[in-house]
């Protein structure tokens, strides 16, 4: 793990952000071994997509971690009130994530804050269900539309990736993780989903159920390869 400390871009991170990641990284590589496929898929430059499964609270730490190791500095979607907390605040701004207003007319713009940051270049890591997967078995669930018309809008690779064991690294409900004994995470990438036949067809509903259908079919065929593995 420490050796995949080379491959982490370092520009870009903000300083909140960056140092959070530097302690971060430190308490992952003592504590909390990683095996991470599919890195190749994650485009070098350029606006791309990266779709996670939702498990844990620990869910952003590993996926950071991917991003950084496959040469990638991740902006967020998260909820707008982690902008209102001491620190956190300061850590999401300096990241440039971008904020959501879940409930409100405000979570519109998340959209339009997400697809600004990929047509700029950006890494956008997203969540697709929007919260923890209420699935007894952990398997995601049914994904909201928002990443799909991001992708649509604008065109970017929509990198499907599954994530398994932050769920007993950080428990849902617990508040305090359990490093010891050592737990392993697992982190897998596959190709972009093709979303090609769908770019210029009008985003109505059931074309934006059929790209979200495909990202989560994607993602849940790559957690049940690790998941057996």
């Amino acid at each position: 793990m420490a050796a995949l400390t080379r491959l982490m871009p370092r520009r870009g991170r903000g300083f909140w952000f960056g140092l959070t990641i530097d302690v971060l990284w430190s308490v992952v590589v003592l504590f909390v071994p990683m095996r991470m496929t599919g890195r190749e898929h994650v485009p070098k430059t350029g606006g791309v997509l990266l779709a996670f499964n939702h498990i844990s609270f620990a869910d952003p730490v590993s996926s950071t971690v991917f991003a950084l190791v496959s040469g990638r500095v991740p902006r967020y979607l998260a909820k707008a009130s982690l902008w209102r907390l001491p620190l956190v605040g300061s850590i999401m701004r300096s990241g440039r994530h971008v904020p959501v207003d879940r409930g409100t007319a405000r979570a519109g713009l998340a959209l339009t804050g997400a697809q600004g940051a990929v047509e700029r270049g950006e890494c956008v890591a997203v969540y697709p269900e929007g919260t923890f997967t209420s699935d007894p078995e952990g398997w995601p669930m049914t994904g909201k539309s928002g990443v799909a018309r991001a992708a649509l809008a604008s065109r970017v690779p929509v990198v499907p990736i599954a994530q398994w064991g932050t769920q007993r690294l950080l428990p849902r409900g617990s508040f305090l993780p359990r490093p010891l004994p050592r737990k392993r995470v697992d982190v897998a990438a596959g190709p972009a989903v093709d979303l090609s036949d769908l770019y210029d067809l009008e985003p109505t509903k059931e074309v934006l159920d059929k790209a979200t259908a495909r990202i989560m079919a994607a993602i849940t065929d790559l957690l049940a390869g690790i998941r057996t593995g």
